[in-house]
């Protein structure tokens, strides 16, 4: 059966904001129908013809959804240490009109919310701590938790789409799909407009929200080697170790001794980031 549906999954900081961009403009410029699905009521506005771009950023599609045979996936994961330290970097600056869990309270805290607690911590061990026992762990529990192994699905790496600077694997992934009716040379058009590396590689061409998710001063992957503190990776890889090896970031503990100690870490830097 000809594949029609295209449906994006991403995670938190697993370039959420990138993928919206992209497909939101490919839904535009091609007149391509955009629907969110979160619960399995939505599958009932796919289309009976002609192409549909499904989005959950979550990674969360109703299980119906992979029983179509006209529905490819593109799954997006991303280095969970990466995603522990830039998440609780981003936290601490995001607008909370952006993200709903920023703006809830809890006795616990104290009555505040996620963002005023997370800042009022002492430290970013500290900081980190609380992220990692919070959003941090719902989030890895999501990635561990999508469906390997469909045919119909791109599992791909966060960090290898932001060195596809040619675009041959954004390319080949789509024309493997062969999704009905998507002009796959417009569509990786949009892709690298769209992209770090293409026409937002310079600054003032990125838009006020993308830019409070990307920021200069380091590298772009594996920032856990010069960032994460050795005592925080140490519990990291007694709680998680077991999904980095899941995920294929990580065999064995062994990355631990590559972290700095902590007290040889210097302040903070703010490093590229990806919703």
């Amino acid at each position: 059966m000809t594949a029609r549906f295209i449906c994006i999954g991403t995670h938190h900081k697993t370039g959420t904001i990138w993928m919206r961009k992209v497909f939101r403009r490919i839904a535009e410029e091609q007149g391509i129908p955009f629907m969110q699905c979160y619960r399995p009521k939505r599958l009932k506005d796919l289309p009976e013809s002609g192409p549909q771009i499904v989005v959950n950023w979550s990674s969360g599609f109703p299980a119906k959804l992979f029983e179509m045979e006209e529905a490819r996936f593109i799954h997006i994961i991303r280095d969970p240490r990466d995603v522990l330290l830039s998440g609780m970097r981003y936290h601490r600056i995001a607008p909370l009109g952006n993200e709903k869990f920023l703006r809830e309270t809890r006795e616990e805290w104290d009555g505040l919310n996620y963002q005023d607690h997370l800042n009022a911590l002492p430290d970013d061990n500290a900081r980190l701590m609380f992220e990692m026992e919070n959003k941090h762990d719902l989030t890895l529990k999501q990635m561990v938790n999508w469906p390997y192994g469909n045919p119909n699905a791109a599992d791909l790496r966060f960090e290898n789409l932001i060195e596809d600077e040619d675009c041959a694997l954004f390319r080949s992934v789509l024309e493997g799909f062969a999704i009905e009716g998507l002009d796959i040379d417009r569509a990786v058009k949009n892709y690298w407009d769209l992209s770090l590396f293409g026409g937002l590689k310079k600054e003032e061409n990125r838009p006020d929200r993308l830019a409070a998710h990307v920021t200069s001063g380091g590298r772009k992957t594996a920032q856990w080697e010069t960032r994460m503190p050795r005592s925080i990776a140490r519990i990291y890889a007694e709680r998680y170790g077991s999904a980095l090896a899941a995920l294929g970031y990580a065999a064995d503990d062994s990355w631990v001794e590559l972290c700095p100690e902590d007290e040889t870490l210097d302040a903070p830097q703010v490093t590229v980031g990806a919703k």
